[in-house]
């Protein structure tokens, strides 16, 4: 490192964002959910040094209620997408599971994670954190075949992307679509999502049964069963804070 340059190793976040590190072996998810307990300011990006899997939280604060807050967990998956496309040779393909699954070339490859102090709809959360997990490279006990629907981002051609890279560029776009979302409503990105949404029309085992016809107005699962079509709300979705 030169005198006076960054450090190559830590993400360089952009405005109202900053960063805190943590040990490769912690949960930044976890870490990010206790700071925002004890009332840290928003805008924090907790980041893991692990450089075999981008890890890191955001912590937020919104100024609206649960179900329409929600909504920024769209953000941070298209967020991921605009990065990986920034990142990655051009034929690789980035698409989304709903509610919090990613995949690339048609391989299960890390995850969205959200968390709120509340569960109730419309309640006004005093803090939600979004989390990112991608892994880079295979576990060290992986062994060709043991997952066949999981695969890492060096086994689809994108070995020259770091940690630091993903999760810089996760940051900037992230905050773009968080910035659309704010001034133009979830439709723009609900229009967005769905272009990467492998999965509409098809039948799908979970988070029930059924086919996936689509999103509500406030990104909730349209399933249609034998029973009819139900809705299953994003807020259902939550992960556990306890």
């Amino acid at each position: 490192m030169i005198l006076g340059q960054p450090d190559p190793e830590v993400p360089q976040f952009p405005p109202m964002f900053r960063g805190e590190p943590l040990r490769a072996n912690l949960d930044p998810f976890s870490k990010a959910i206790s700071s925002a307990m004890r009332g840290i300011d928003p805008g924090l990006i907790v980041w893991s040094e692990d450089k075999n899997t981008a890890k890191a939280a955001l912590v937020l604060a919104p100024e609206e209620p649960l179900e329409t807050a929600i909504g920024a967990v769209f953000a941070a998956f298209l967020g991921l997408s605009d990065s990986l496309g920034a990142l990655a040779p051009p034929e690789v393909a980035v698409h989304f599971q709903w509610p919090n699954r990613i995949k690339v070339n048609g391989g299960l490859c890390g995850r969205i994670k959200i968390a709120a102090d509340t569960t109730i709809p419309d309640q006004e959360p005093n803090w939600i954190v979004i989390g990112l997990e991608l892994p880079l490279l295979p576990d060290h006990e992986y062994e060709p075949g043991d997952s066949p629907n999981e695969t890492t981002l060096v086994e689809e051609g994108c070995g020259e992307i770091t940690r630091t890279q993903l999760i810089e560029g996760w940051s900037r776009h992230t905050l773009v679509w968080i910035n659309r979302y704010v001034d133009d409503g979830f439709a723009p990105l609900h229009a967005a999502w769905r272009s990467k949404c492998d999965s509409l029309g098809e039948p799908i085992e979970l988070p029930r049964k059924g086919v996936f016809m689509g999103l509500d107005e406030l990104g909730g699962m349209l399933l249609k069963d034998d029973d009819g079509t139900h809705i299953i709300p994003l807020t259902q979705q939550l992960e556990a804070t306890a």
